[in-house]
C-alpha cells in the first residue's frame, strides 16, 4: 500500500512547483544576463498589522521581540501611513506609488484602472527578475493584473490547504459560475448539493488536512475567507527558500495574510497574553460605531496581539534564513503592512469609514545591505513613498507618474503632508462619499463627506494633535480653528482636483 502523502510532503511539492514559477525554464540563460552589482529588493507585507499594536513603537504588550532585535540594523519609520484603510486601495497604492483617488481601485475587488495598469512597481523594475505572492485574494488581484511584468507570479491557492482557487483558475473565463457550481456540488452551500458522492470526498479530504495541521493551532487553522485554510509557517518557509534561489538582481513582493482576521496563532503564541494586566484606553463610541462592547473588543485584541507575536517570530526566521544564506548582503529588505486594525470606539477590524491611527498608521522598517546601525525617522511618511525610494536606492529612474517622494534619510521628503483616502464609490464617478485624512507635522485632520451617519451635516472634520495626543481623545477643530481651516482647504482642494476628471 503506498505511503500517505502528508501535509508537509504536499507543501514540499507545492514549493517545488512554486520554484518553477519563480524560476522559469529560461532562467539559466537569463541569470547570466541579470547578474550584476545591482542590489536585490524584497518587500514583505503583513496584512492588517497596526503600528499601534507593536511593542517596538511603545505598545504595552511585548508583541514584537524579534522586530526589536532586528531594528538595530534598520531605518525605523515611526509615523508611517497607509494610503487606504483596507487591502484594495492600500495595496494598489503600495504597488503604484499613487493615491486611491488616482489609481481608482476603491471598491472591494477593484483593479487599478486599465489605462494606468502599466504604471506599477514591477514594470519600474523591468531589468530585474520579478516574483510575487499573496495569501489575500484582494492583493492577488493586482498581481494577476500586473502579471505581464512578473516572471515569477505565484497563484494564491498554491499555499492554501483547501480552496476554491483551483476551480476559479481552471475556469478562468467563467470563474463566478464555476465557483457557484463548486459550492453547490462540493461544498453543499446552504445545506444542499446536487451530488451525494462528491461532497463526501471533499469533506473527508478537508477534514484530514485540517486535522493534520490543526493540532498546532488551538484556536483553529487560520483561513482566508471561509475555509481557504493555510499554514503560515510552511508558506513563509517555502517562499524564503525560493527567494534564496532566484536569479539576481531580483525584485520580490510577498504579501502574507497574518495577522488579519481570523486571528489564529500557533500554539506557542496562543494564550501568551491571557490574564495579563493590559488595559486598553477607554474611548467613546464613534458615529460609525458597530456596537461592539469593550469586552468583545478586548477579547479580539488579545487574539490579534497573539497573532502579531506569531508574525514577529516568523519574520525573525525569514530574516535569519536570508542572512545565513548571504542573500541579505545584497538585498534591500522591507517590512511593512498594507493597513492596520482597530479595537476601539465600538469598532473591530478595518472595514469602516473611520481613519483613526490604529487603522492608518502602519510599520515600516527598511534594512540596508550590510548596515549594522539603527536610524529613526519621525516625520510623517506615506506608503506611496516606498516605490520611489526603492527605485532611487537601486539606481532606477523614478517615473513621472509616481506621487510619492524619496524617504529620509535617503532623500528629502516632501513637506506637503501625507494623505489616506477611503471611498467605496464607483471608480468611474466622483468621490462624493469619502473619508480623507491629512497628516502635517504634529496634526492630523480627518474629513468625512456624504455619509448617512453625518445626519443633516454634509461634512465633518476632526483635528488631533497626534504627537501630544496619540490616542486621539481631544478633538481640536474648535480650539485650533486656523489650523483646521488651513488643512480643510488643502483636503477640499485635492479632492476637487481628483474629482474633476470624473464630473
Amino acid at each position: 500500500m503506498p505511503n500517505k502523502l502528508s501535509r508537509r510532503d504536499f507543501l514540499k511539492l507545492a514549493g517545488l512547483a512554486s520554484l518553477g514559477a519563480i524560476i522559469p525554464p529560461s532562467a539559466g540563460l537569463a541569470a547570466n544576463l541579470l547578474q550584476s552589482d545591482k542590489k536585490n529588493v524584497l518587500i514583505v507585507v503583513f496584512d492588517a498589522l497596526s503600528a499601534r499594536n507593536i511593542s517596538l513603537h511603545g505598545y504595552a504588550r511585548d508583541t514584537t521581540p524579534n522586530l526589536a532585535r532586528l531594528a538595530g540594523r534598520a531605518t525605523v519609520y515611526h509615523n508611517h501611513y497607509a494610503a487606504g484603510n483596507y487591502t484594495t486601495p492600500a495595496t494598489a497604492s503600495l504597488l503604484t506609488g499613487t493615491l486611491p483617488w488616482t489609481h481608482r481601485a476603491l471598491r472591494f475587488g477593484n483593479r487599478v484602472k486599465p489605462e494606468l495598469a502599466e504604471q506599477n512597481i514591477f514594470r519600474a523594475f523591468d531589468d530585474y527578475h520579478r516574483f510575487g505572492y499573496s495569501h489575500n485574494m484582494l492583493a492577488d488581484i493586482f498581481l494577476k493584473q500586473f502579471a505581464e511584468n512578473i516572471e515569477g507570479y505565484i497563484p494564491q491557492e498554491r499555499y492554501l490547504l483547501v480552496n476554491d482557487g483551483v476551480v476559479q483558475n481552471t475556469f478562468e473565463k467563467d470563474a463566478d459560475i464555476a465557483t457557484v457550481a463548486w459550492a453547490r456540488e462540493i461544498k453543499r452551500q446552504e445545506g444542499f448539493s446536487y451530488s451525494l458522492f462528491l461532497p463526501y470526498i471533499y469533506e473527508k479530504r478537508k477534514e484530514s488536512l485540517i486535522k493534520d495541521a490543526g493540532r498546532e493551532y488551538p484556536y483553529g487553522l487560520p483561513a482566508v475567507n471561509l475555509d481557504n485554510y493555510y499554514v503560515f509557517e510552511d508558506c513563509i518557509r517555502s517562499l524564503t527558500e525560493q527567494a534564496i534561489e532566484v536569479p539576481t538582481p531580483f525584485f520580490g513582493y510577498l504579501h502574507f495574510f497574518p495577522p488579519h482576521f481570523p486571528y489564529k496563532p500557533r500554539r506557542e503564541f496562543a494564550g501568551a497574553f491571557e490574564g495579563d494586566f493590559f488595559q486598553a484606553v477607554s474611548k467613546p463610541d464613534d458615529i460609525f460605531t458597530e456596537g461592539d462592547s469593550p469586552e468583545k473588543l478586548g477579547k479580539w485584541r488579545r487574539y490579534y496581539d497573539e497573532f502579531i507575536l506569531n508574525v514577529d517570530y516568523e519574520f525573525g526566521r525569514l530574516f535569519d534564513a536570508l542572512e545565513s544564506s548571504g542573500v541579505l548582503d545584497d538585498t534591500w529588505l522591507v517590512f511593512t503592512a498594507d493597513h492596520g486594525e482597530m479595537f476601539e470606539r465600538g469598532i473591530q477590524g478595518h472595514t469602516t469609514a473611520t481613519l483613526y491611527q490604529p487603522i492608518v498608521r502602519v510599520p515600516l522598517l527598511i534594512f540596508e545591505p550590510g548596515n549594522q546601525t539603527r536610524r529613526d525617522v519621525y516625520t510623517p511618511t506615506s506608503a506611496i513613498d516606498l516605490m520611489p525610494t526603492l527605485l532611487h536606492l537601486t539606481g532606477h529612474e523614478i517615473p513621472a507618474w509616481s506621487e510619492g517622494t524619496v524617504l529620509a534619510p535617503f532623500g528629502e521628503s516632501s513637506p506637503g503632508g501625507v494623505f489616506t483616502v477611503q471611498a467605496r464609490n464607483d471608480p468611474a464617478l466622483p468621490l462624493v462619499t469619502a473619508s480623507v485624512a491629512l497628516v502635517m507635522d504634529n496634526y492630523k485632520l480627518v474629513y468625512y463627506t456624504g455619509y448617512e451617519e453625518l445626519g443633516a451635516d454634509t461634512e465633518r472634520a476632526l483635528l488631533f494633535d497626534i504627537s501630544a495626543d496619540p490616542e486621539e481623545l481631544n478633538e481640536l477643530s474648535l480650539t485650533k480653528r486656523e489650523t483646521a481651516s488651513e488643512m480643510m482647504n488643502i483636503v477640499r482642494q485635492r479632492l476637487d482636483q481628483a474629482n474633476e476628471p470624473y464630473l
